[in-house]
């Protein structure tokens, strides 16, 4: 589709008001955007009303933003409760992921991360699932269908509580204006009203099978759904496969004729992903390009 192309040089950073770099994570998750969210931030429109992301994950182009006004979602119930109790309670965060750090630093490291795994299957719930996304292999959480969590232990030590407690607080300051829902995409953005801003970070359909609920999720239904935001005047960017193999690959996606005005990719580095099926092989050859997709 032909659509106009954007660059950086297309905005005007002196009014256009774009946050520094925010890399320092709370958790991992597959697609996280931590490394270049400021620069996904920097396609926002100059104003708008309540920020909306209906697919939180890690919630890295939330952080890095810290907007005073925004709706957050996911359909991942044990995330959203992480992200409802760093925002009410942050000093039970940091307790919970000192007590499994230490379990496996004063421990059998594989056997206490299989116990802590094994709890969460058989009750999923947000300290585990916290633990886990830092502790597993390559930082990949990895879902089935039926939603068992099947990644093993990472060959490294996660962060200290003492380096992880400072990280729960910068976080929580950050997102002290946004109210966590669990519930699916739909129902928040038609919950968004006229001159809102929506950023969608939905499961790549070419390369995130394995999230939570990804096996499920319908691209036509988003597409249905940014429709009816845009019909009513809200500034929806999407986040979606772009380019990979060094950027020569471009991904086919059956995207409506006229729902986006405008289009710009970001170098997304190497894939996460690919390192973590590839046990660790060179990845020259696998540079991954978002692609950016703007109703406006």
């Amino acid at each position: 589709m032909n659509y106009k192309q954007l660059s950086f040089l297309d905005f005007d950073s002196d009014s256009h008001k774009i946050p520094p770099p925010f890399k320092t994570q709370l958790l991992k998750w597959i697609g996280n955007k931590q490394r270049f969210a400021h620069e996904i931030i920097r396609y926002f429109p100059q104003q708008y009303g309540t920020y909306y992301e209906p697919f939180m994950g890690s919630g890295a182009v939330l952080g890095t933003l810290a907007p005073t006004s925004a709706v957050a979602s996911d359909a991942l119930q044990p995330l959203i409760a992480l992200w409802q109790t760093l925002k009410a309670a942050p000093d039970e965060i940091k307790l919970r992921y000192a007590e499994r750090w230490e379990k496996c630093a004063l421990g059998d490291k594989k056997l206490e991360y299989e116990k802590i795994k094994a709890a969460y299957n058989a009750h999923p719930n947000w300290a585990d699932l916290l633990f886990l996304s830092r502790s597993c292999y390559g930082g990949v959480v990895r879902f089935r269908k039926d939603g068992y969590m099947s990644t093993p232990c990472g060959i490294h030590d996660p962060i200290s509580p003492e380096s992880f407690n400072r990280r729960v607080d910068e976080w929580h300051n950050r997102v002290s204006g946004t109210k966590f829902v669990h519930s699916g995409f739909e129902q928040i953005m038609d919950e968004a009203q006229t001159g809102d801003m929506i950023y969608c970070d939905p499961p790549y359909t070419h390369t995130q099978s394995i999230l939570y609920g990804a096996q499920s999720f319908s691209l036509d239904r988003l597409f249905e759904t940014i429709q009816r935001c845009k019909e009513r005047g809200i500034f929806v960017l999407l986040s979606i496969d772009g380019t990979k193999k060094t950027g020569k690959k471009e991904l086919f996606l059956p995207i409506p004729n006229g729902l986006f005005e405008r289009e710009a990719f970001v170098n997304c580095g190497r894939s996460m992903l690919r390192r973590f099926q590839m046990e660790g092989e060179s990845l020259e050859s696998e540079i991954v390009t978002d692609r950016l997709l703007l109703t406006y």
